[in-house]
């Protein structure tokens, strides 16, 4: 097997790089039209062959895929590989429509492994890390990646999986945990608990890995101060392998793409045109090393940008903008586009803690739109300002945010439900009255 795994590719010379991306696509193109069917069809249908791809200049001539697709061939229809080759499977959640399952060989776990181990590095882990890994085990991806990145490291593992948070912090205090690994939707949970039960002086943490949900530089300097860490961003998408397609160095400005095992691009979103570098549009992923489930210009919805500008960390690698919501996930609300984002940001700005939802429905052929936030401990126990202030201080930064006037529910600390994995921040019920 061709070894994948030397850390000074993370540092090689971009000319260099891009002649191994260029001649791993070239291998990987003639092998995923010789072994998916799904592939070859469409290729044909374009007028294109293996041979037109000769490296990643013509990475172009190439079609899209969507998710959509995958959910269309489930379960076996992009298999490149017999299922006797397989090791194992993971799988989205499959809220909407088929789940989309994704194969792995033993290779493709080693490469998945080795990914993830070079997210817990750039965080600061070695061998003497005690890696306390809260994501869901299980068919989420988030658990058995970083678990496998941190046994490459050769962290001491504590595979707590989510949820449970007294135990959590029980482990994370008896065990001396240095790095944690969930959502950060989950991380200001625990600052939560932690602050309220008072163990903060009782926390060895130096850094936390978060991500598979957004969230904005504010929640991120919350949960810097709130556990005394430094906390860096990491990516991945099941479809891809799952966390470690990129992550985030000591600079904490972009997540580097792993690029000796993904090619990136950035789409026009209505067009499909690939835009330069530092463009805003949508993310798309080209797998180059993968066997079982090999995705070709994968279109993952998540607007960003690109960027090679080089970094102070040595890594080369093209690093990805933190991503500016999903081209999906995008509500158009009294005729404007609104990202949860931005309704997060000016909530934190103003003091609240990551502890919201955003109601929308549709009433007498109108939208409705109420965000609900809780006060703070200490805010509740401030008699100077009223509920009705800090509703109407909320109302009008929403309104210069977005432009239109939103309705704000100030509620009680712990009011609403605490997240143990991926945060519901949206509740939108117009789709009823389709």
């Amino acid at each position: 097997m061709e070894n994948y795994y030397q850390p000074e590719i993370e540092t090689m010379p971009l000319e260099q790089l891009q002649a191994l991306q260029s001649e791993r696509l070239v291998k990987q193109v003639k092998y995923v039209y010789d072994n998916v069917k799904f592939y070859r069809d469409r290729m044909d249908e374009m007028g294109v062959k293996p041979e037109d791809i000769k490296g990643i200049d013509d990475l172009h001539k190439l079609p899209f895929i969507t998710k959509d697709d995958l959910r269309d061939q489930y379960p076996y229809g992009l298999l490149a590989v017999p299922l006797k080759d397989c090791v194992r499977i993971q799988s989205t959640s499959g809220t909407t429509g088929r789940r989309v399952v994704a194969f792995y060989t033993q290779e493709d776990i080693d490469i998945w492994d080795e990914c993830c181990a070079r997210a817990i590095v750039a965080a600061g882990g070695t061998k003497e890390d005690v890696c306390h890994v809260c994501y869901g085990y299980g068919l989420f991806t988030g658990g058995p990646g970083l678990n496998g990145g941190s046994h490459k490291v050769g962290c001491l593992t504590l595979p707590m999986s989510s949820g449970n948070t007294e135990r959590q912090i029980q482990f994370m205090t008896d065990l001396g945990s240095t790095i944690l690994c969930c959502t950060p939707s989950y991380a200001a949970n625990l600052a939560e608990a932690i602050h309220e039960g008072g163990f903060r002086d009782k926390i060895k943490l130096k850094a936390g890995i978060f991500g598979a949900e957004p969230w904005t530089e504010e929640m991120r300097h919350n949960i810097e101060e709130a556990l005394g860490i430094k906390a860096y961003d990491i990516y991945g998408l099941t479809e891809i392998s799952g966390p470690g397609v990129s992550f985030e160095c000591k600079e904490q400005a972009g997540m580097h793409i792993q690029e000796d095992h993904f090619i990136a691009e950035i789409i026009n979103p209505e067009t499909g045109e690939v835009l330069p570098e530092g463009e805003v549009g949508e993310l798309v992923f080209t797998c180059i090393t993968k066997k079982a489930f090999p995705l070709m210009r994968y279109r993952t919805r998540d607007l960003c940008y690109l960027t090679r500008k080089k970094c102070s960390c040595g890594r080369t690698h093209v690093r990805m903008h933190k991503p500016m919501g999903r081209s999906d996930d995008m509500m158009i609300i009294k005729g404007v586009n609104v990202w949860p984002s931005q309704i997060e940001a000016v909530l934190l700005n103003q003091g609240y803690q990551a502890n919201y939802q955003i109601l929308v429905d549709r009433i007498q052929n109108r939208d409705q739109i109420e965000v609900q936030v809780e006060l703070t401990p200490e805010m509740e126990a401030d008699p100077s300002v009223t509920v009705a202030e800090r509703e109407a201080k909320v109302v009008k930064g929403l309104k210069s945010m977005l432009g239109i006037k939103v309705d704000v529910k100030v509620v009680p600390p712990k009011s609403i439900v605490r997240s143990e994995g991926k945060a519901v921040r949206v509740i939108d019920k117009r789709h009823l009255y389709q």
